[in-house]
Formats: structure tokens, C-alpha cells, sequence
């Protein structure tokens, strides 16, 4: 028990009035030795409760006193909002979207700036390099890094496990279309004709480890097909191609084909979410076509430099999912071909490194043994 009076005594010294109910602790809960001498001991053990109590309020008031600290006046200038594609892709559409909001929040302007290439490495490593200020930050597929990184010839490590990851903002899915000449209505005939035809249909992709490439990759493990892989110079081409009849099949970017379907020019057979698209409402998923659980899609969320402070990351978190929650933003969302999916910090960075190794799973089967940046 002195023990105990002589760390109140180091840890809080001030003079203080005791609440009444302090002066009424029960001596019978102090042990029997302490019982005989009740008097002084029991309202040195009472003042002893009342300090640690008091401290450790100061305490909880100062810590929070420093996370203000860390995010008082945020942000005092404007932010850098970089997107790993050129004008008019996913994650600067998605970027213009979200700046005029964030702006009306916090009166300070988001500036769209674009650096795409290496399939988004070029956006990642500025992020990576650049202060954890929270005035650098991206909407970037950190996932989807993890092909592009092994694909390079660079030693670098690969930085999408790296950046920060502060909140998942929406999903890109993909639809598997084919040719309407082709014999297959649904999901389950193309499959059907594919393992008849084995290794004679072609299907185009956006190139080697691209999400086309990608999706299918899993699906022909997914379903026993064999499909000739006919790689073009992105997503566009590839849909050319569909339409000229170089190919038959292909996953393809909502956005890019939905007019194409609409006019009967192409047939879209699933979408490669676990939900229907509302842009493509007609098109089942692949789960209610036979294939519970599967799912591939790019997967967009903000990320800032390493060492982002948390008080920091909290603020960012709650203004970009806030943005996202708006239906008029929802609309444009889902005007541009994608899907609203909010997850908060600790959820999406499980759901990036989960990501990640599925990637590098599929990337080996694709082009042999990962490198292991």
C-alpha cells in the first residue's frame, strides 16, 4: 500500500477536493492489515484513486489534444490528387468526380493531376517518394500493381504494398462479351461450346497481364476451358477486334462496350462482380450463372505516402467515403461503369494484401514464377 501512495505522490502531486463518494470508499476493501490502522491509510488510498484517476484523464485529453494538432487546419493548401491513367480512364474519371466535393468541404482545391503508365507504377512511386503530409495522394488499383511490378523489369519493390491504403472507393467490373453469331446466349452454353471447340475460340485481352487476361486467365481455371489468347495494345483495340471478328470472345470495360450491347452489336453473357452492374442490369453475374464467388474486378482506392499519421488517415477516411455516400455522386459513379464500394482503412488493407497474393497467384500460372519484389 505505501508503494502504491508514493507513485501517486511521483505521478500526480497536485492538491485537489475529493468527491464525497471517494471519502466514503469502503475500508472493509482494503486488506485486513491496512483495516487496523484505517484512518490515515484509508484517505492516503483515496487521494492515491483520485490521482490516478485525474492523470489518466489528463492523459486521454492530451493524446487527443496531439492528434488535433496533427490535422489542425487541414489541408492549408492545395492537394495533389494524382490518377494512374490518362484523361477520360477509371481512376481520372473517378478522381474529377470526387474533387468538386472534396473542395466544397474542405475549401481547398484537389487538383487532378495525371501519370499514367506502367500500369500505374509511374502514379504509385510519386505517392511512395512524396511527403506523408496528406497533400500527395491517388486513386489508384493497388492490387493490380502487384502484375504490373512483376512485369517490369525494374528491381524495385512493388509499391502497392507500400503506400498507405486509406479507404476502398469503388470497383471497376468487367463483361464477358461474344459475338451474337456465336452460339452461346448465356454463360453456361459459351462454356458448353468452348470445351466442344477446345483451344479453337480465340478471346482478346488489353495484353499480357491485363485484367482481361487476368479475368479470363481465372475463369478458364474456374470453368476447364481452353481459349486461344489473341493479346492487343489495350482495351479499345481489343473490342475492335470483337467487332471485326479477329476474335470471338472477350472481357471488356463496362463503359467501353454498354453501347455496343445495347444495339445488339455484341452479346454480353456476365458481368465479373458478384452483383449485377446498373449499368448493365440484363447481364447476370457470373455467381448466378454457375460460378458462386467468383469475382475479378480493379478495385479503386485512395492511398498516401508511407507513414501517413493515422490522425490524418481518419480525416481522408471519412471525406472521400462521405463523398461517396452522395447520390448525386453515385449517379455519375454509375454513369461511368463503375460501382460504389466503400470499405474503411483496416477493412480495404486486408482486402489489398488478400488481393495481392490471388494477383500473383494467377500471374504465376500465367508467365511462370513471380518475381518476388
Amino acid at each position: 500500500m505505501e508503494a502504491l501512495i508514493r507513485v501517486s505522490y511521483g505521478v500526480c502531486r497536485a492538491p485537489m477536493k475529493l468527491p464525497l463518494w471517494l471519502h466514503q470508499f469502503p475500508t472493509k476493501l482494503l486488506p485486513r492489515s491496512e483495516n487496523s490502522a484505517r484512518g490515515s491509510d484509508k484517505s492516503r488510498f483515496v487521494l492515491f484513486c483520485a490521482r490516478l484517476f485525474v492523470c489518466a484523464a489528463l492523459h486521454a485529453a492530451s493524446a487527443g489534444f496531439a492528434a488535433a494538432q496533427e490535422t489542425n487546419g487541414y489541408p492549408a493548401r492545395p492537394v495533389r490528387l494524382v490518377t494512374a491513367a490518362a484523361a477520360g480512364g477509371n481512376p481520372d474519371l473517378l478522381s474529377r468526380i470526387l474533387a468538386q466535393r472534396l473542395f466544397e468541404r474542405f475549401g481547398k482545391p484537389f487538383v487532378v493531376e495525371n501519370m499514367p503508365g506502367g500500369g500505374g507504377l509511374v502514379a504509385a512511386k510519386a505517392v511512395r517518394t512524396a511527403s506523408a503530409d496528406g497533400y500527395t495522394l491517388t486513386i489508384i488499383d493497388a492490387p493490380g500493381l502487384s502484375l504490373s511490378s512483376a512485369l517490369s523489369s525494374s528491381p524495385e519493390p512493388n509499391p502497392g504494398l507500400e503506400i498507405a491504403a486509406v479507404a476502398s472507393l469503388v470497383s471497376v467490373p468487367t463483361v464477358l462479351v461474344v459475338r451474337p453469331e456465336l452460339q452461346a446466349k448465356s454463360l453456361p452454353e459459351f462454356v458448353k461450346l468452348a470445351q466442344a471447340r477446345s483451344g479453337q475460340l480465340a478471346y482478346g485481352s488489353g495484353g499480357p497481364g491485363s485484367i482481361h487476361h487476368l479475368t479470363m486467365e481465372i475463369f478458364e481455371t474456374r470453368s476447364g476451358i481452353n481459349l486461344l489468347h489473341v493479346p492487343y495494345r489495350g482495351g479499345s483495340a481489343m473490342v475492335n477486334g470483337l467487332l471485326t471478328g479477329e476474335i470471338q470472345a472477350g472481357w471488356a470495360g463496362i463503359p467501353s462496350v454498354v453501347h455496343l450491347v445495347e444495339a445488339g452489336q455484341l452479346q454480353a453473357l456476365c458481368v465479373s462482380t458478384l452483383e449485377r452492374s446498373s449499368s448493365l442490369p440484363n447481364a447476370p453475374s457470373c455467381s448466378e450463372s454457375g460460378y458462386p464467388g467468383f469475382e475479378v474486378a480493379a478495385v479503386l482506392g485512395l492511398h498516401g505516402p508511407p507513414g501517413l499519421p493515422t490522425p490524418l488517415v481518419s480525416v481522408l477516411e471519412a471525406a472521400f467515403l462521405d463523398a461517396i455516400s452522395d447520390q448525386g455522386i453515385v449517379g455519375q459513379i454509375h454513369k461511368s461503369g463503375m460501382e460504389v464500394r466503400p470499405a474503411r482503412t483496416s477493412e480495404y488493407a486486408t482486402f489489398v494484401a488478400h488481393e495481392t497474393a490471388r494477383y500473383q497467384n494467377a500471374f504465376s500460372s500465367l508467365f511462370g514464377k513471380v518475381n518476388p519484389k
